[in-house]
C-alpha cells in the first residue's frame, strides 16, 4: 500500500505493531531567523496564495522554514524533496521531504540512515500522522542495521506537529507549534536537527 493509502494513525499502529504514546519530548535549540527571511515570509503570506494545496504548502512555507535550518547541517546532510521511499509492497510512495545522511560519494546518492519525514497536509492531520509514520516506519526498517531515532513532522504551513519513532513506540510530542511563533517553529526545527547530527556522530564514532 502506498503512504498516503493509510487514513488513521491506528491503522499504522496496528498494522506494524507500534505502541503510541505522548509527550513533551522537543527541546529548543535556539536559531537566529536572518531579517530576510522574515521579510520574504511576510511578504509572501501578506501576497501570496500559500494554503490552496499541499504544494503551495510545502513550497511557501514548509521547505523554506526546512532549508534555513538546513544550511548549517549542509556537511552532514542532505534534504531530498519528493523522492521515491519504498520498502515494500505496504510502504512506498514520495514523501514530501526526508533528511538523510550526506552521502560520501556525493549529494545525488540518496544514502541512508533517514532520520526525519516530512508531510504537508491542509487540515486533516490524522490522515498526516498515518501517512507520516507509515514513513518512519519504512525509514526504519530501510536503516536496517542503523538503529536510530527517526523524527516526523506534520504541517499545514499554520500549525506543526513533532513526532519520534524509537523501536516499537511513536511518541506524539503535546505541544503543537504556530506560524504565528516563529522563533519557536526554528528552534524546534532546528532541535531535531541537533539530535539527528548527535546520532550521527556516535554512529561515526562506533
Amino acid at each position: 500500500m502506498a503512504f498516503s493509502g493509510y487514513k488513521t494513525i491506528s491503522e499504522v499502529l496496528k498494522e506494524f505493531q507500534v505502541t503510541y504514546t505522548e509527550f513533551n519530548f522537543m527541546g529548543e535549540a535556539e536559531f537566529k531567523i536572518p531579517d530576510y527571511f522574515r521579510d520574504d515570509l511576510e511578504l509572501v503570506m501578506r501576497e501570496g496564495v500559500v494554503y490552496n494545496s499541499e504544494f503551495a504548502i510545502c513550497e511557501n512555507l514548509i521547505y523554506p522554514i526546512l532549508k534555513e535550518v538546513w544550511k548549517h547541517y549542509t556537511t552532514k546532510f542532505t534534504l531530498w524533496s519528493h523522492q521515491s521511499f519504498n520498502y515494500d509492497e505496504k510502504l512506498s510512495g514520495f514523501p514530501e521531504y526526508i533528511l538523510a545522511k550526506r552521502s560520501p560519494l556525493g549529494k545525488v546518492v540518496f544514502d541512508k540512515p533517514y532520520f526525519i519525514l516530512v508531510e504537508a497536509k491542509q487540515d486533516n492531520f490524522e490522515a498526516g500522522w498515518a501517512q507520516c509514520l507509515a514513513e518512519m516506519v519504512a525509514a526504519q526498517k530501510l536503516n536496517g542495521e542503523f538503529s536510530v531515532t527517526i523524527f516526523g513532522i506534520v504541517s499545514n504551513g499554520k500549525i506543526w506537529q513533532f513526532g519520534k519513532l524509537e523501536g516499537d513506540k511513536f511518541t506524539a510530542n503535546i505541544n503543537i507549534y504556530t506560524i504565528q511563533n516563529l522563533d519557536q517553529i526554528f528552534t524546534a526545527v532546528n532541535y531535531i536537527f541537533q539530535q539527528c547530527e548527535l546520532q550521527l556522530n556516535n554512529l561515526v564514532a562506533v
